[in-house]
C-alpha cells in the first residue's frame, strides 16, 4: 500500500483519484438534475473544498453563482468544536438558494453554524454538497444533501484536506497510519 509522511505522520492510501472524480460527478448528476432553472449560489468553505469545488464546476449545467467563505474548527487532527469565522460573506443572500460547498463533514459543527447564519442573512434555501462524510461522527440532524462518499472516522489528507496546513496537493485521499 502507498505510503505518504506529512509532517510527523505517516498516511497510507485510501481513496484513489479516480473513486474521488467518480463521487464527484455523482454530485454534480443530483444538483444539475434538483436545481434546474434555478441560479443557485455556491459558497465554498475553504481551504479544503478548492479542490472538490473546481471540479464540481465543470460538471455543473445550471446557471450559478460562486463565492468563497473561510471557517475553521480543527486544530492538528482534531476538531476544536468551536468554529471561527475568518472571512466573511460578501454576498447578499436574501432570496438565494443557496448551496455549501464543503470538503468533509463530520462532527457537523461547521455546517450548523454555518446553516444558522444562512438562515438569519434570508437565504430561501441552504442546501450542502460535500465530498466525504462520516457518518460514525454526525452529531446533528440536518440533512446532507449531497454526499460525494461516506468514510470511516479516521483522519485523511489529501485532495484538499490538510494536516497543518500541508498535504493538500496530493491527488489521492490519504489515511493516518
Amino acid at each position: 500500500m502507498k505510503t505518504v509522511k506529512v509532517l510527523d505522520k505517516e498516511f497510507s492510501l485510501y481513496i484513489p483519484q479516480e473513486k474521488i472524480e467518480n463521487a464527484i460527478q455523482h454530485v454534480a448528476d443530483q444538483i444539475n438534475h434538483d436545481l434546474n432553472g434555478q441560479n443557485p449560489l455556491f459558497l465554498v468553505v475553504l481551504n479544503g473544498a478548492f479542490m472538490f469545488a473546481s471540479e464540481l464546476f465543470k460538471r455543473l449545467t445550471i446557471p450559478c453563482e460562486i463565492s468563497f467563505v473561510k471557517l475553521s474548527s480543527y486544530s492538528g487532527t482534531e476538531t476544536t468544536n468551536v468554529v471561527r469565522e475568518l472571512i466573511g460573506l460578501d454576498h447578499s443572500l436574501e432570496g438565494r438558494h443557496v448551496v455549501l460547498v464543503e470538503d468533509i463533514v463530520d462532527t457537523g459543527h461547521t455546517m450548523k453554524y454555518t446553516l444558522e447564519k444562512l438562515r438569519q442573512l434570508r437565504a430561501v434555501d441552504a442546501r450542502i454538497a460535500t465530498l466525504f462524510f462520516k457518518p460514525e461522527s454526525f452529531q446533528y440532524n440536518y440533512p446532507i444533501n449531497y454526499k460525494g462518499m461516506d468514510i470511516s472516522n479516521e483522519f485523511i489528507v489529501g485532495y484538499g484536506l490538510d494536516y497543518n496546513q500541508q498535504g493538500r496537493n496530493l491527488p489521492d485521499i490519504y489515511k493516518v497510519i
